[in-house]
């Protein structure tokens, strides 16, 4: 039985894909299945993986609609029943190792219910991310993003892994919940991670897993659509996971990173930097609010419903953050 099953969403299934696809059939030193969940409601994976070529051990399947990231990992993962549940995006390549590094990791820590590789930016010999840090307003940012790779940090743990790649315990889902499909794109990396912790779980940071990654490929890195439900999403990571006496604060991390991004976009820098003007940006901010407000009695069951699985208190989730600091500015210029 396979140890691992690798489950890539696409949407555009283009030849990243093929590429992709490619570096996960070159794995050596772990048992493997890809599935790649086909979200473009026109067959484009099948079109595009059908180039001539081995296709071993991957299965394609097909959505109607757009279900988003989230449910498409739930989806591809439920064809299998190996132990360990890989996710990697579209327009990232595995090294050859890579998963079996990380296997071999979590198989020596039975208490790390997930991992995070180390993710370079396509090409530059930088850092995309290693592991994510999670900012006291829920955003969840990649840690050590655009430095060289030899400054990628030394700890082998990370808060939580990247949904770019990464490598998650098949009995540690089971027991929080799979990751939630109402989020549908952007935060739901943080939403289980954040989960897996509460729940007592650690996450491995593999330094020597390599993945490579053309930073936000798909949905463009400024687009609106990502500026709404990064927004919208680290909202609800506040609601259902933070701890009650950390919420008062929580809008005044906001004011901050609001002010950083101000600050940035001025000078060019960082996704506002990018984007079409601070009004449309506010505008998006609004939505994101609104959102949250209309959801806030959905979100709540479900926090209510993960309350019994909590093992972390509210010292020690604070305290989980602060081990793994993220400021304003950094997430602002990145």
């Amino acid at each position: 039985m396979p140890r691992v099953v690798v489950v890539v969403p696409t949407l555009e299934a283009g030849p990243s894909l093929v590429r992709a696809v490619e570096s996960l059939e070159q794995q050596k030193g772990a048992s493997i299945e890809v599935v790649v969940v086909d979200n473009s409601g026109r067959s484009l994976a099948r079109e595009a993986l059908s180039l001539p070529g081995a296709r071993n051990d991957v299965r394609i399947m097909e959505s109607p609609h757009n279900v988003g990231f989230g449910e498409a990992v739930n989806m591809g993962a439920a064809e299998s029943d190996a132990p360990y549940v890989a996710v990697m995006n579209d327009d990232a390549r595995a090294d050859v190792d890579c998963l079996a590094r990380i296997v071999d990791a979590l198989e020596l820590e039975t208490e790390a219910g997930m991992a995070a590789p180390t993710i370079l930016l396509s090409g530059s010999g930088r850092l995309d991310s290693a592991g994510l840090n999670v900012y006291r307003d829920g955003v969840g940012k990649q840690r050590g993003h655009r430095r060289k790779r030899d400054e990628a940090p030394d700890d082998d743990q990370a808060l939580l892994p990247s949904g770019c790649a990464a490598v998650y315990r098949r009995s540690m889902l089971d027991q929080i919940g799979w990751f939630d499909a109402d989020y549908f794109l952007y935060g739901e990396d943080t939403d289980v991670g954040l989960r897996g912790r509460l729940a007592g779980w650690k996450c491995l940071y593999v330094r020597e897993a390599i993945v490579h990654h053309d930073y936000s490929g798909t949905a463009g890195r400024a687009s609106k659509l990502k500026a709404f439900y990064v927004e919208r999403n680290r909202l609800w990571n506040v609601v259902k996971n933070f701890p009650l006496p950390m919420w008062p604060g929580a809008p005044l991390y906001s004011a901050a990173r609001y002010w950083a991004h101000y600050r940035a976009a001025r000078s060019g820098k960082g996704l506002a930097g990018e984007s079409a003007g601070l009004l449309g940006l506010g505008a998006v901010v609004a939505s994101a609010y609104w959102g949250t407000l209309t959801a806030l009695p959905h979100l709540w069951r479900k926090r209510r419903e993960f309350a019994p699985k909590r093992r972390l208190s509210g010292v020690e989730f604070r305290a989980l953050l602060e081990r793994f600091p993220m400021t304003a500015r950094e997430i602002a210029e990145q």
